[in-house]
């Protein structure tokens, strides 16, 4: 374990706690705005499956620390509004895409990624991993991973450049979860949602989301880009996290250690 900081305003940050590279996020370049407070980088190995709906173990936040996510894009009509509301607040987050719109929109694909955000991996059709027939499902996983990977780097690849992956419906297997394992790929859940699925106005999802954020107090949130009323929603809850002093925390997979302060 290494823990090394810098106390001085603007000083950077670095701290490898329990597997997770913690490093301080590049200031917002406008005042006023909620911003991206830190960048945690998450291997496989000791965050194989993280967020409490699902698993019993989730990321290192602090009190008042979230993490966006958003599954089930690219869909531009919605996509490019919650992009525009990301920006203009310096936030980022991180997108679980599926295959297909993945390999019909490619260049939001790469708009996503040139925007700072994390791209991770939702499945090829967004298909239950629990209903389909066990021979189908690397398939699905792969075909997906190929797809992503092919709009943002043009590689036919299955080794996904960013090994991040949420089930559709959080729908695993013991067989599914032990392959992205064996893969070196994190497996998230979430911790709290808004549950966007169901039809409801930006206020109602507003008010859901914010009483059950009160109660968590930090987590891993999902959220569902392709859904009207979280596009429309999300000026009003980057508003809210901003006034009510909760700190966005943004997610990148684990690489080779980088020391910011030039301190070997």
């Amino acid at each position: 374990m290494v823990c090394r900081s810098i106390g001085a305003p603007g000083a950077a940050l670095v701290i490898l706690l329990i597997g997770a590279a913690v490093a301080r996020a590049a200031p917002c370049p406008r005042a006023g705005t909620l911003g991206t407070s830190r960048v945690l980088s998450v291997d496989a190995v000791s965050f194989p499956r993280i967020g409490l709906k699902s698993f019993p173990q989730t990321l290192p936040l602090r009190d008042h620390e979230v993490v966006l996510t958003f599954d089930d894009g690219p869909y531009a009509p919605t996509t490019l509004k919650v992009l525009a509301a990301l920006a203009r607040e310096c936030v980022h987050a991180t997108f679980f895409l599926v295959g297909k719109p993945a390999s019909e929109h490619p260049d939001l694909v790469r708009r996503i990624a040139a925007e700072g955000h994390t791209v991770g991996h939702h499945t090829w059709l967004h298909r239950s991993l629990m209903r389909i027939k066990p021979s189908e499902t690397t398939e699905e996983i792969d075909h997906g991973i190929l797809a992503v990977e092919m709009a943002l780097h043009e590689r036919a690849t299955t080794t996904p450049s960013t090994p991040f992956f949420r089930f559709p419906g959080f729908e695993s297997t013991p067989e599914t979860l032990d392959f992205l394992q064996s893969r070196g790929i994190v497996v998230f859940g979430a911790d709290l949602w808004a549950s966007d699925w169901n039809p409801m106005t930006p206020k109602q999802e507003l008010k859901l989301l914010t009483d059950r954020l009160k109660v968590a107090r930090k987590g891993i949130i999902l959220l569902h880009d392709p859904k009207a009323h979280t596009a429309a929603m999300l000026p009003a809850f980057l508003r809210y996290l901003r006034e009510h002093d909760y700190h966005v925390v943004h997610l990148v997979p684990t690489g080779p250690a980088v020391d910011f302060d030039g301190v070997p």
